[in-house]
């Protein structure tokens, strides 16, 4: 591999921003080699997208390459491609479809997604042989989500003149169901032989991106907290999210915790939100965000209700099916609101620099999501930002951050054959009953409270003495490296106590539930235009033929029960309040 010093001897800059001694490493190293196929491994943050668009413009300045294939997982991804290229240079269409057939002229390639690739891999074959190409595939792990997907890349860029391959993370898969143009090595996981494991050509870590001051240093603060809930036989179980006994106890319990209705997730909104309060007031980041990762849409909308109800200010709601979301992302990137709530919108690839805090509240737990999701806090803009994590107290969450903390190397495990009641139970919906049959799980109650802090892979709860932190140097959590990790864990335990006061107050406090607010709060009702309105009459239709189809009634009926359930005009006249809470009321018939 060539050094970085060397790389940047003789690599010509071809952007006007300097380019990192690990892109410059990596450039050199791919021209030495001029490789068909080009696997880059780099930690979420570390700045792949730049390296990419480099390494294209060097090609098309050279003309080894006549047109850039840029393969997203998702549509916004496609938008921030389309203008990080723009801003090198380079016109790629981000809105080039299947229905479409030659690439648009004056553009120097397109951006498209996975999914559009499955949809038709002859044309995206015949759009990259009809001139020599370079296909940058970003997060290639996911030509691996379907044998399908993977086999569509493979027939649609299997001719293609260049292939470069973009991760975030190494990645495992089972050896029947290799993705395309990754080379691998046998490898096992836990012990267990079979699995293969992805080999990327250069290889930047988090370890050395934190060195490098790429990334921010991330606390890890985790919160235990008791769960209550009746099982299928009728019975109150109650365990600890940091002590549960068994598997089976403790993704009940975390189930538990995770439930709207309890405590333990309007006490870490209320410690996420006093973190960001001293990141924008005392620890340099004026524009200082969180992100609220929730499993599905309806804990999601709930989650932004408790965000009001704590806060006292709206969250910003991104849903995939919202045709506003990738509008909705980039006001949030590069607005002043304090917490975007999502499912698994900004968990890949999004750039949010101004992110810095995360709440896990979701049940994903695999080790390549959680280090994307961690990469979404940790992008660096100065050397005195840091990150803040806050999650369950439960094994494979702190497995997971413990393996960050000691900057080792993130990999899939390979999806094991097992009968369907041992499955990761938390990754799945929940089955609902059939008529007549008893509810499997039920949420009661839970609570919270702070449990520790990790670091270095120990635990520290900051219990048994007292932190020497004199008074005017109490900066809560500070940068890391000036408090110990005691001190740290000390500081977070008294907040935890006035945040338990602040939440039980805001209880007493409220006295009706919140509307959840997805549009922005400056946002001016009176300012809409006909668009909107228009825009969600379509949203409506698209709803009641779900729920038509879900309910196996006329379309014509749930019109009908959607006027008497929000009283109005008919959809044609009526006011965008109105349309918006017929929105919501078909979302809650779903």
């Amino acid at each position: 591999m060539a050094t970085a010093a060397a790389a940047a001897a003789r690599a010509p800059q071809t952007t006007s921003r300097p380019l990192r001694a690990w892109q410059q490493a990596a450039l050199g190293q791919y021209e030495e080699a001029s490789p068909k196929d080009f696997l880059v491994t780099a930690t979420p943050g570390a700045g792949k997208t730049t390296f990419a668009l480099t390494l294209a413009a060097r090609l098309l300045s050279r003309r080894e390459v006549a047109r850039v294939i840029v393969v997203a997982p998702t549509d916004h991804l496609r938008l921030q491609w389309a203008e990080a290229a723009d801003a090198m240079g380079i016109v790629l269409d981000p809105n080039l479809t299947n229905a479409v057939g030659p690439v648009r002229a004056g553009t120097q390639g397109y951006v498209t997604t996975y999914a559009q690739v499955a949809g038709k891999p002859m044309l995206h074959a015949a759009r990259s042989t009809a001139v020599k190409s370079l296909v940058i595939l970003d997060e290639v792990h996911h030509a691996g989500d379907g044998l399908s997907w993977g086999e569509a890349v493979e027939d649609a860029y299997g001719m293609a003149a260049r292939r470069l391959c973009l991760t975030g993370t190494p990645f495992r898969t089972k050896p029947d169901e290799r993705i395309p143009f990754v080379r691998y090595e046998e490898d096992t996981f836990e012990g267990e032989a079979g699995g293969l494991v992805s080999r990327a050509d250069y290889t930047y870590g988090y370890k050395e991106a934190l060195a490098d001051n790429v990334v921010r240093p991330v606390v890890f603060a985790a919160y235990t907290g008791t769960s209550r809930w009746r099982n299928s036989a009728g019975e109150v179980v109650a365990a600890s999210l940091s002590e549960a006994g068994t598997k089976s106890v403790e993704m009940q319990a975390w189930r538990t915790a995770l439930d709207p209705k309890g405590q333990w997730v309007p006490h870490v909104i209320a410690a996420m939100d006093d973190r960001i309060t001293h990141l924008r007031e005392e620890g340099g980041m004026p524009d200082a965000a969180g992100l609220i990762l929730a499993s599905d849409q309806d804990d999601a909308r709930a989650y932004a209700k408790i965000v009001r109800r704590v806060t006292g200010k709206p969250a910003e709601l991104i849903l995939s099916d919202d045709p506003k979301a990738s509008k909705k992302i980039e006001r949030f990137a590069t607005g002043s609101a304090r917490i975007a709530v999502c499912v698994r919108m900004i968990s890949e690839g999004v750039d949010v620099p101004r992110a810095a805090v995360l709440a896990w509240m979701t049940s994903y737990r695999t080790p390549l999501f959680f280090a994307q999701a961690v990469g979404r806090v940790v992008r660096s803009r100065s050397p005195h930002e840091s990150a803040t994590v806050f999650l369950p107290a439960v094994r494979p969450l702190l497995s997971l951050a413990a393996s960050m903390e000691e900057q080792r190397n993130h990999v899939m495990p390979p999806p094991r054959t097992q009968p369907d009641e041992e499955l990761e139970a938390l990754d799945l919906p929940p089955r609902e009953p059939k008529e007549g049959e008893m509810k499997q799980w039920e949420a009661l109650e839970a609570d919270a409270r702070f449990a520790h802090v990790l670091s270095s892979g120990t635990a520290h709860t900051g219990e048994g003495r007292p932190a020497l932190v004199a008074p005017e140097e109490e900066d809560f959590l500070g940068i890391p490296g000036l408090l110990t990790p005691e001190q740290t864990a000390s500081l977070l335990a008294k907040r935890d106590d006035e945040l338990r006061i602040r939440i039980a107050q805001s209880h007493r406090d409220a006295a009706d539930d919140f509307m959840v607010v997805e549009d922005h709060p400056d946002e001016d009702d009176a300012g809409r235009s006909w668009r909107d309105a228009a825009e969600l009459r379509r949203e409506i239709n698209r709803l009641v033929n779900r729920v038509a189809a879900r309910t196996s009634q006329p379309q014509a009926v749930v019109h009908t029960q959607l006027r008497q359930s929000v009283p109005g005009p008919p959809s044609a006249s009526a006011s965008v309040d109105v349309l918006r809470a017929r929105r919501e009321r078909l979302r809650t018939m779903l």
